[in-house]
């Protein structure tokens, strides 16, 4: 049975089944807007949601939504949470602080913070399909530098890469805000909806877009997505459409593909106590690229 899940303004989120349009039941806890909801990748009907009231709820639909768990200790509003691909980890952001909360998904405890600068705002997060990478996106506050994406070791807390925009030639060009992110299927591509209508597509370990939009077909996009079979990237605008943009198809290397089926359940730690070459183990555990990067559009900078 296919379910859809909606978040309400008044903290209700409503459960339908797919192939009739039949609302099934309610789940009530919430005390305000409902922001985010997730369904775990492992198949057990558990929806996590994020909402304004500070809390993140897990609930079992196997029962009617009447087994709930609440996470708390967020400082503002949960503007985006994120399950890791084998349903262990909730990573979560917050709208007024500068840390991501990573909780754990089988004890119903919270695990560490990634703290950030004061100085900027964290807008979004994504889990790599391998679960070893987790991709935040940033932007800088008070005129400051640009948005920023930081790719974290969720087992370690180690920060692993900084991507960084540079279109510094024409300054009015240059990308404040970034409004989300999402790794690609088969975890090669990073997909970046960032403000001056643009949306990006960034190779890992590249300095340069893979795809960059026409800034003259793209206009108030707050979200993406990657179609399951790759090759689409669908996009909703602030005005309720949705847009749907054709991606060059790549075919993963053998290594990177050995990489994502050990990763996908062999953590970090587990990683570093194999008798391995140290540069295999830099390579399986994401290490093999330069800690700072500056990305540069194609279409302004040269």
């Amino acid at each position: 049975m296919l379910f859809l899940a909606t978040g309400l303004n008044n903290g209700i989120i409503k459960i339908w089944r797919v192939s009739t349009g039949e609302a099934l039941f309610d789940l009530k806890g919430h005390q305000s807007v409902v922001r985010e909801l997730v369904f775990t990748p492992n198949g057990t009907l558990t929806l996590v949601s994020g909402s304004r009231d500070k809390t993140l709820r897990i609930w079992d639909l196997t029962s009617t939504g009447r087994t709930c768990r609440v996470l708390s200790g967020h400082r503002g509003w949960v503007i985006c949470c994120r399950v890791s691909p084998d349903s262990s980890m909730i990573a979560s952001v917050c709208s007024s602080d500068n840390r991501v909360c990573l909780w754990s998904l089988r004890s119903y405890t919270f695990i560490r913070h990634l703290a950030f600068t004061k100085q900027s705002a964290i807008s979004s997060c994504d889990f790599s399909p391998d679960g070893a990478v987790l991709a935040v996106g940033s932007y800088g506050l008070h005129n400051s530098a640009g948005w920023r994406v930081d790719l974290w070791d969720p087992y370690t807390a180690e920060l692993l890469v900084t991507l960084e925009d540079c279109c510094s030639c024409e300054p009015f060009m240059n990308s404040k805000t970034i409004k989300t992110l999402c790794f690609s299927p088969d975890g090669l591509f990073l997909a970046l909806v960032v403000d001056h209508r643009a949306l990006r597509l960034w190779e890992l370990g590249q300095n340069t877009f893979m795809m960059e939009t026409d800034l003259t077909t793209f206009h108030n996009e707050l979200c993406c997505t990657f179609h399951p079979q790759e090759g689409i990237i669908a996009t909703g605008t602030r005005d309720g459409h949705a847009k749907f943009w054709r991606v060059k198809p790549m075919i993963p290397s053998l290594s990177h593909l050995c990489r994502a089926v050990l990763r996908f359940s062999v953590s970090t730690h587990q990683m570093k106590a194999f008798p391995i070459p140290q540069k295999l183990l830099e390579f399986l555990t994401y290490r093999d690229t330069p800690k700072r990067q500056k990305t540069y559009c194609r279409a302004h900078c040269r």
